[in-house]
């Protein structure tokens, strides 16, 4: 169930990446409609992302050298 779950996902993004490219290119109305979601949802997530959190955060500084 899961991985249905996450393949309609990942379905669902490289459709609106896909729609952003036709877009950019002068697809059809319903395309550029698609592609406005598409950036805007990527906007919300970018945003809303918590800071410092991801890989490379100084959190772990200390685990590695003298001591």
């Amino acid at each position: 169930m899961l991985i249905a779950v996450l393949s309609g996902v990942l379905l669902v993004v490289i459709g609106g990446c896909v729609c952003v490219v036709w877009a950019a290119r002068g697809g059809p109305r319903w395309t550029h409609r698609v592609a406005k979601a598409t950036l805007m949802a990527g906007e919300v997530l970018r945003v809303t992302r918590p800071r410092g959190g991801g890989r490379g955060s100084s959190t772990n500084a200390s685990d590695g050298g003298e001591g």
